[in-house]
């Protein structure tokens, strides 16, 4: 896998566990931090790599239409293995939540890259 896919991949992932940690904080939830949020990321990490191998994400991993799939994947698979695998809940809202914030970041970055590489480029 090329440098460009590492990063990228890293930066998904984390954009899955800034999702649980804020949202472990924003409900305040008990337990040690790092295990419990790592327990509730499970489903959506395991998500994020299907997502990339759905999209074959290392060819083009920093392209929008690559961020989608692996978006859309992440979503919908790690609200299914959320609730079967790991039975937690899929409120309507925490669903609602996890798709903006998930798009925001898995797409966000992905649109912002090529303005920062090319602003990097001219210094």
């Amino acid at each position: 896998m090329s440098r460009r896919a590492r990063i990228a991949l890293a930066i998904d992932l984390v954009a899955v566990v800034v999702f649980v940690a804020i949202g472990r904080r924003s409900h305040n939830e008990p337990g040690n931090a790092l295990a419990a949020t790592g327990k509730v990321a499970a489903p959506f990490l395991i998500a994020v790599i299907a997502g990339w191998v759905a999209a074959r994400a290392w060819r083009s991993p920093w392209e929008l239409r690559t961020g989608a799939i692996v978006w859309i994947v992440t979503v919908a698979l790690g609200m299914v293995l959320r609730n079967l695998v790991f039975d937690r809940g899929t409120a309507p809202a925490f669903v609602i939540v996890a798709t903006v914030f998930l798009g925001t970041f898995l797409l966000g970055w992905r649109a912002l890259a090529p303005r920062v590489a090319a602003k990097l480029a001219h210094n």
